[in-house]
């Protein structure tokens, strides 16, 4: 036990001597978490927004206020054909733009068959998909406005019936898309300072040629990788500690979950992490290898995590593949403690994996790594 505490206390030492470490340990993680938090949101706004309004009634020019009053849209101007909005859209200067037919007011008034043309430009495929919900729901919100209106001034007592939807948004009341964003993002920022400290690590032993005087010392195998991971296991409980507080204290997202659960499949977790790393740095000769490894590795973890896009909208073929990414199961977990205040049971198939897949990968970085004598 005494060697390994004099190896841990050597480690800290080279960390904290390390004056290139030292800023990718305590400040990239809470400038990337502040700024990638703000970031990283499927919200749109400052849509610029076009119309072609052949009616050029109040009734049209009321659908066009209801745009300009919208926080999404920002409303440039009136096009006076079709030919000049379709213009403006091909050299980028409008986002959507509507076209209102001519008697647009007269043919709501007479209950007939009307339409409104929404023109959206949809080379950003998801970025549309979201431009059509705000302008759908806006027109729609009108046509409920002047369904009412026009009932009102009938000479008909017996209004139509209407089935009104009470939406109820558990977890996340307000929609604020940083709720959703912030604990996803904590977690690649542990998992990425981790896997490129410890994997870059013993690289940098081998480097400085230090490595060989260590392996001709009466350290055990297992003596010398525990002190050598041990550090860094405490980073990353460090970050996530130092995240968890920039979460509830500047993003406000709730923890409404037990934390020393969080705590305790943290720990699993980065173990995971650390094996990972140590596996890359036993097949590697340089920190330039072992960066450019662990970063092609991380890339794919990241992409199909479900941190971004929906696991459930991947092929089956994907899906099948993301039950070996460990990063999936942070993700899940931690917003499932933090946003719903789930238990152990409810993360225990989860954890079971993580502590399966740590067994594995530290298993196989302790049979990878030979020390020569």
């Amino acid at each position: 036990m005494k060697i390994i505490l004099y190896i841990i206390r050597k480690e800290f030492k080279q960390i904290f001597r390390n004056k290139g470490m030292l800023p990718i340990i305590f400040i990239l993680p809470v400038l990337q978490l502040v700024i990638l938090s703000n970031a990283a949101t499927y919200e749109i706004k400052n849509i610029t927004f076009g119309y072609v309004d052949a009616d050029n009634s109040s009734t049209s020019g009321g659908l066009i206020e209801r745009f300009e009053s919208s926080m999404y849209f920002n409303v440039s101007e009136k096009f006076s054909s079709q030919k000049d909005a379709y213009t403006a859209m091909q050299d980028g200067s409008v986002d959507v733009y509507i076209s209102i037919p001519t008697n647009f007011e007269r043919d709501l008034q007479e209950n007939q068959h009307n339409e409104i043309g929404v023109f959206i430009d949809a080379i950003d495929g998801s970025a549309a998909g979201v431009i059509n919900v705000y302008a759908n729901q806006i027109i729609r919100n009108y046509n409920k406005h002047i369904a009412t209106d026009l009932i009102q001034v009938s000479d008909s007592v017996q209004q139509p019936s209407s089935i009104e939807s009470i939406p109820l948004f558990w977890y996340n009341e307000t929609l604020n898309y940083k709720t959703f964003m912030v604990p996803g993002i904590l977690v690649l920022l542990v998992t990425m300072i981790t896997l490129f400290l410890s994997g870059m690590n013993i690289v940098r032993e081998k480097e400085i040629g230090t490595l060989e005087q260590i392996n001709v010392t009466p350290i055990k195998k297992y003596q010398f990788i525990i002190g050598k991971l041990f550090p860094f296991w405490v980073l990353g409980m460090g970050l996530l500690t130092v995240g968890l507080i920039l979460a509830k204290f500047i993003f406000n997202v709730p923890i409404l979950g037990n934390l020393l659960l969080l705590y305790g499949y943290t720990s699993v977790y980065i173990l995971v992490i650390l094996g990972m790393g140590l596996f890359i740095s036993n097949f590697t000769d340089t920190q330039q290898q072992a960066m450019f490894i662990a970063w092609f590795f991380i890339v794919i973890f990241i992409l199909m995590s479900g941190l971004f896009t929906p696991i459930e909208s991947m092929p089956k073929w994907a899906q099948i593949l993301t039950e070996f990414n460990p990063i999936k199961y942070f993700v899940e977990i931690i917003r499932m403690v933090m946003l719903k205040g789930s238990g152990f049971t409810d993360i225990f198939p989860l954890a079971i994996k993580t502590l399966a897949y740590a067994i594995v990968m530290n298993g196989l970085a302790v049979w990878s790594y030979k020390k020569t004598t």
